[in-house]
């Protein structure tokens, strides 16, 4: 290594010999003194520069590397999570030009599961790294506003587990509200008689580990989550020994920093990097700082990185976010076993309880009641009524209205394949569905009893497979191999 003395280098009309190199290739890295920070001495007479002279590395081989350095140490749930952690890490480095920065997210079911050590060794590659297992909600908002940093809170369960105890609602907002480039904190500053507001800034980029199911779901939401486990009999992993891993460490985040800083202006501030399909709204929100960077990398990274989400996001929208969120989903599993459309709420309550897994018979110390499932329902539009289920009234509820759309909007479409090959919805209900008044002057709230199907086969073209249509109801009842309904028309254009 050399010092030489600083000066600014000459500028080069575009196209000329002496312009910039491509940005597809990492630059060697200059660098302020920093003392401890990279182990060198700070003695240095002031003006100089000290220049690491690194070679050349493409951006994609740069990711392949980090990805490669982190999977030394750590033994990861799938071949998504190394991926993912090179890019997430890599930006730390340009989160200045974007609007969001993804929350990162390492729980694990028990202790010793890893979690820990991917933190450590994720200081020594990202920017300005702030280790930290408790800080008050002041210390921190103050420690971002002072500059880009990356916090890595770890043991972040005790901060938000109900036994922990004390009020952490102004830490959850502060990393809610950080997510976004925009979010500041309020604070009252100056002695009594001079006092003023200040605004103190708290974007930056935030990764939290702990044990699974302390973490609120508003930080969840705009989290990529990673759920670590330990390690098998079988698996092996590098021992962590600090000073190897920050020397063998440092090229890898200089090049990053290099390599971001100079082309991050012109590439990323306002890049918008195509979605998967099944990433949307707020995931893709989540993904867009690493999909932008993984596309500027070229190579195999743009195909890596959306699979990586799509993976993840799968997964977050598979574990849930609530109780709720849980409950439809049970809920509409229920339905499709027993092929019904309306269920007494005494046997949803006795189903749910009495599969020992799914852990409605201990529901915050109490077993899941009908009071409690119409509490949780009513926040989805979703109320019981009064139904007929075989000559009987009872209180329950119907595929039809809205728990239909609550299914819909809530929960992620769930295919089955019947015996011919077809993949077949069973999440899809008729809208039309509209509702009757019995007889005997009890309401339905949603659907009429279920009809025995016709032996009439359905006109062709009516798109309607294993259902029976007759003129005599207006519902068609749920069943198992329901591939898509529709408003049947006869051939002169009236709907039956």
């Amino acid at each position: 290594m050399t010092a030489r003395p600083v000066t600014s280098p000459p500028r080069s009309p575009p196209g000329s010999a002496t312009a910039p190199a491509d940005p597809a290739v990492c630059p060697p890295v200059e660098h302020h003194l920093r003392g401890a920070a990279v182990g060198m001495s700070t003695t240095a007479p002031q003006g100089l520069r000290a220049v690491r002279d690194l070679p050349a590395v493409a951006p994609a081989v740069l990711l392949d590397q980090v990805t490669a350095f982190v999977s030394r140490f750590s033994v990861f749930p799938d071949r998504h999570t190394g991926p993912m952690l090179a890019l997430w890490y890599a930006h730390t480095h340009a989160a200045q030009h974007f609007y969001t920065t993804p929350r990162l997210i390492l729980d694990s079911a028990e202790p010793g599961s890893g979690k820990t050590r991917v933190l450590e060794v994720a200081q020594y590659l990202v920017r300005r790294p702030e280790m930290t297992i408790s800080a008050t909600t002041a210390a921190i908002f103050r420690m971002l506003a002072d500059g880009p940093v990356t916090l890595l809170f770890d043991e972040i369960d005790a901060v938000f587990s109900p036994k922990g105890g004390g009020n952490n609602e102004d830490l959850r907002g502060l990393l809610n509200s950080g997510y976004k480039r925009s979010a500041t904190v309020s604070r009252c500053v100056g002695d009594a008689s001079r006092m003023k507001v200040e605004r103190f800034p708290v974007f930056a980029p935030v990764a939290l580990a702990g044990i699974a199911g302390a973490m609120p779901a508003t930080i969840t939401t705009r989290a990529i989550t990673v759920h670590m486990r330990r390690r098998a009999p079988h698996e092996r992993a590098e021992a962590f020994r600090e000073r190897r891993v920050e020397a063998e460490a440092q090229p890898l985040r200089e090049q990053l920093a290099a390599w971001l800083d100079r082309v991050g202006e012109e590439h990323l501030v306002g890049a918008e990097p195509v979605m998967p399909e099944q990433v949307t709204d707020r995931a893709a929100e989540v993904w867009e700082p690493l999909l932008a960077i993984a596309d500027l990398a070229g190579g195999h990274w743009p195909d890596t990185a959306r699979a990586a989400a799509v993976h993840f996001v799968g997964q977050a929208v598979e574990t849930g976010t609530s109780v709720g969120t849980r409950l439809l989903a049970d809920l509409r599993a229920l339905f499709v076993a027993h092929e019904t459309d309306r269920m007494a709420t005494s046997d949803i309550i006795g189903r749910l309880c009495a599969d020992d897994e799914a852990g409605w018979s201990d529901l915050d110390g109490r077993p899941l009641d009908g009071r409690r499932m119409a509490r949780e329902l009513a926040r989805y539009g979703v109320r019981p009524g009064s139904i007929r289920i075989g000559g009987h009234v009872a209180k329950g509820y119907t595929i039809a209205g809205a728990l239909s759309d609550a299914f819909a909007r809530y929960l992620p479409a769930v295919t089955e394949a019947d015996p011919s090959g077809a993949v077949t919805s069973v999440t899809a209900v008729t809208p039309q569905v509209r509702g009757v008044t019995d007889p005997d002057g009890v309401t339905a709230t949603a659907v009429t009893p279920p009809v025995e199907p016709s032996a009439e086969a359905p006109p062709d073209g009516t798109g309607v497979t294993d259902v029976a249509v007759t003129r005599q109801s207006s519902v068609t009842p749920l069943t198992r191999h329901v591939t898509a309904v529709t408003d049947v028309t006869d051939s002169d254009g009236g709907a039956r």
